[in-house]
């Protein structure tokens, strides 16, 4: 077994039950995203395994997805004591699956897994659903509010303290994000940011192709990884800076490196490596315009929270585009 599958086998499992019925399975949570074998897909979607392994034939051969990028394998224990390598593919696949065979199983696990990508925007694992119900939000701000007020004036003093109250009030602010996205209460924030630097679709081509070829020197990405359709990203590009009556759609930094990250994933201007080159741009975008790090020097989004954001997008629902660019802009400005 070679170090990357034993690292697969590693993941956590998660109990998968449809709200409507049906299968109850283990679910692989690994590398910010879910995983199901063909066998838990025929359970999921109500179809045989021959045809969920058609479907995802035919995935792989329109070139809807790079078959590398997707599947992982891992061994699996079988009824009769033997031990299998599998095949388990993520949930893009999952995904374009559900699409094609039309099921409201699917639907309802799409929106399930995005749910569980969305916890990991909080916390580096699945939320504890009943510690989350014990433990009361009002509660949680007006600690962090009297530990400010301490610290203010000077009861509390010390390092610890202070670090205490950072890894305290930034959970609770991805908390109240969260919730208010669940609720779709995000609003705007009232002060954002002028753009200094302007992306530039040639620059950011050469920044692709250096990507690229780091990921070919690590073996992480495949030869598809970066080809571009018809110029696809330069329309995304020319989106987010046009105008309408002399006045930019997207004026400020928040709301371009937003619609960039949104656009590029859901667009799909590239035939392989869409998230990672739309989550690539947007920290090229925001460094070039010095909005990267906040005034401790620390990335406003860490590596964790950005790939469980990517996902989320993947997976969200078209109509669900507003409200995923203002939850953005919020962490941005949070």
């Amino acid at each position: 077994m070679d170090k990357k599958q034993e690292k697969f086998n590693k993941g956590e499992i998660i109990i998968y039950q449809p709200k409507t019925g049906g299968p109850r399975f283990e679910v692989e949570l690994n590398e910010e995203t879910v995983w199901l074998n063909q066998k838990q897909m025929s359970f999921l979607f109500a179809k045989d395994v021959r045809t969920i392994n058609e479907h995802i034939k035919n995935i792989f051969k329109e070139g809807e997805l790079s078959e590398k990028s997707v599947i992982r394998k891992s061994r699996i224990t079988a009824a009769d004591g033997k031990e299998y390598v599998t095949n388990f593919y993520n949930l893009d696949v999952i995904i374009s699956v559900g699409y094609r065979v039309k099921s409201k199983q699917g639907t309802e696990f799409r929106i399930w897994a995005s749910k569980v990508l969305k916890d990991h925007l909080i916390k580096g694992y699945t939320l504890n659903q009943k510690r989350l119900k014990e433990t009361n939000l009002i509660d949680l701000e007006q600690a962090v509010e009297m530990v400010k007020h301490a610290l203010e004036t000077k009861k509390l003093k010390g390092a610890e303290v202070k670090g205490l109250l950072e890894v305290i009030t930034k959970y609770a602010q991805s908390w109240v994000l969260l919730q208010k996205y669940d609720e779709e209460k995000l609003s705007l924030p009232a002060k954002l940011t002028k753009p200094k630097y302007q992306f530039d679709y040639e620059e950011a081509i050469v920044d692709i192709s250096k990507l690229k070829s780091d990921l070919l020197n690590k073996k992480q990405a495949a030869d598809l990884f970066g080809t571009e359709r018809e110029k696809a990203l330069a329309g995304i590009i020319g989106n987010i800076y046009q105008t309408f009556g002399n006045k930019e759609l997207y004026p400020s930094i928040e709301a371009k490196a937003a619609h960039l990250l949104y656009f590029i994933i859901k667009d799909h201007p590239f035939i392989d490596g869409n998230k990672r080159i739309g989550s690539f741009l947007f920290i090229v975008f925001l460094s070039k315009n010095n909005y990267l790090l906040d005034k401790k020097g620390e990335r406003k989004f860490n590596d964790n929270a950005l790939v469980a954001l990517a996902l989320l997008i993947a997976a969200s629902d078209p109509k669900q585009k507003e409200i995923l660019i203002k939850l953005v802009i919020n962490f941005l400005t949070s």
